[in-house]
Order: structure tokens, then sequence, then C-alpha cells
């Protein structure tokens, strides 16, 4: 949501007429004085950006909005400001997933595909080319923008928090720890098992997707068994989400981070799915703080930065082919 920011007195730095900020603009407004607008808050969830004329909607100066909204500047521009005797540089703010994704575009030379997992999975394309489509806008997938205003393609899926609420019915349904899936490992000879009469169990309860349609009753003889089959249930909807991302354009890197970047049993459904994808996993739980100092650092990243600062690991699979 912007947060508008009135004139100030005596000819000081806060503008003449009141001006509409995005929250991390808003925040950098706080040390500097100077508002702006930039790129990646812009493409954030705001419908404010017209990509295909790489400017605002007619909308936006029609209702003369624009004149609210100052001017656009590089994500990269930082302020240098007195901050209690020290002088300190202030950046001007990025949007958290742009900034999360900053580190990966700045240190991998092949084109690819960052799936960022949590209460939200989150597929990031920043090679995309093109508009979003009908078929893409009913299918949950957005635009964010990267810091020079190319569109990143976002398909959504509120797959961790599904997860959360499956794994509730099934610890309560054979009387379990809610903890107890964190015991899981994979097994090569249950998942084929499931794999060779595969059909659809389980109802979803808060997916923007629909149910299977025809559903075989859940009758799990055992709480492993139930969870690979949630896993591969998953796992389907999230390759689905992926390709929907990727879609016409030619990208066979897919990066892994968040939570399920830890449930093998779920990297390794999605490398299967996703057959002759090179699939990687990190650990980036400081990954938006660091990409915003990246942004208005002068450092250069190598390949070697993800596998120093990020626990890169390459995936090999759990199943001998």
């Amino acid at each position: 949501m912007p947060w508008s920011v009135s004139s100030g007195e005596g000819g000081s730095v806060y503008p003449a007429y009141p001006h509409s900020l995005h929250l991390p603009q808003y925040l950098s407004y706080l040390f500097t004085g100077i508002p702006v607008s930039e790129y990646t808050s812009i493409g954030c969830h705001t419908a404010l950006w017209n990509f295909e004329k790489q400017d605002y909607h007619d909308w936006v100066y029609k209702e003369e909005i624009h004149k609210m909204l100052p001017s656009i500047v590089d994500t990269g521009t930082s302020i240098n400001t007195d901050l209690m005797g020290h002088q300190i540089k202030v950046g001007v703010g990025i949007h958290d997933s742009s900034s999360a994704l900053l580190p990966y575009i700045r240190s991998i030379d092949k084109k690819f595909i960052l799936l960022s997992t949590g209460t939200w999975s989150i597929v990031l394309n920043p090679f995309t080319k093109g508009l979003l489509t009908d078929e893409d806008s009913v299918s949950d997938c957005i635009y964010y923008m990267r810091i020079n205003g190319e569109p990143v393609k976002a398909a959504r899926l509120f797959l961790g928090n599904e997860y959360n609420e499956k794994i509730k019915e099934l610890s309560q349904h054979f009387k379990v720890p809610q903890n107890h899936h964190e015991s899981i490992t994979f097994n090569v000879g249950l998942y084929q098992k499931l794999n060779d009469n595969f059909s659809h169990k389980f109802k979803w309860t808060s997916l923007a997707v629909a149910s299977p349609k025809t559903r075989a009753p859940m009758n799990f003889k055992t709480y492993e068994e139930g969870y690979h089959q949630l896993m591969m249930e998953l796992a389907e909807l999230q390759i689905e989400s992926i390709k929907r991302a990727i879609g016409a354009n030619d990208i066979d890197q897919l990066y892994i981070d968040g939570g399920f970047a830890n449930n093998t049993i779920f990297v390794e459904l999605l490398a299967r799915g996703l057959n002759g994808m090179d699939v990687k996993t990190t650990d980036a739980s400081l990954g938006s703080a660091l990409g915003a100092a990246i942004a208005i650092s002068n450092i250069e990243l190598d390949q070697k930065f993800l596998k120093k600062n990020y626990a890169l690991k390459k995936h090999r699979s759990l199943i001998a082919n």
C-alpha cells in the first residue's frame, strides 16, 4: 500500500505537493528526505505499469495519479546521508522478491527459473518475453519487474499452506505428532507402487486450483504411504506451475530455495517430473536482505557465489534409472 507524504515547511527538502510512495521508498525517504520511485516496487501488485508501453497505464495519467508519483530512478541508486554523524549510503528500496532474485541474476550465466518456497510457492522467470495471456491470468500468474524494468513472470501456488493443512489431517488420522513428517525419508519401493497405480486422492482446501474430479478413497495403510501420496500430488501441481512460468522459453536450470528445498522427496519428484532439467537447491534465509545490499554495491558476483554463500547443492537422483 503506498504511503502519502505531506509537504514540509520552511523550504525543506520535502515535496511542494503530496507524494505517494511505495513502502520501500517511504523507508528510504525517512532517512534521506528525497522522494523517488523505482521499478521493482511499481511492479509489485500495483497494476500501475503497462509492460507493452514500458510506462504507466493511460488511466494513471487520466486520473492524474502520476502527479503524486515521484520520478523513477534506477534501483541501484544510493544517496549519501548523514546519520548520527556518520556518512552512509542509503538505497532507494527494492521489492523483496526482486531483491531475493538479484543474487541469482548477478551470479548465474545461463537462463534459469527460481522456485521460492514457503507458505506461498512462487516460480520466478526473469527471462520471460511477451505479455501475459488470458490463461496465465486465470492461472494466478503475474508480472514483477527486474531492477532494469524488464518483466519477471511469476506463477503462484499456496502450496506451503496446503501442505500444512494436509499434514494436520494425516497426523490426526494416524494419531502421530504433527512433526512426524520430518522423519519420513524417500521410500523407493513405496513410490514405485503408488506411481504404477497412480490415482488422485486428496481434496484441496486452500489452493486456487480445482480438486481432481475423480478421486480414489484415502485408504492409506500407513502414515508413510499417505505422506508419499501427498507429496506426489503436490509435486504434480508444482510442476504444472513451473511449466506455466517457463512458457515458450528455453530454460533448463531450476533453483529451489525456502522450506521445500530441504524436502528431499519433493525435490526428487520435481526432478523426475521435469525430466532433463538441471535442479539445484540453495539455503538463502537472508536472501532478500543480501539482495538489497547487492543492489547498491559495486561488487561483481561470479559463479562460485551461490556455492560459497547459499549452500548450493546439485540434485542427485534417489532412484536408480
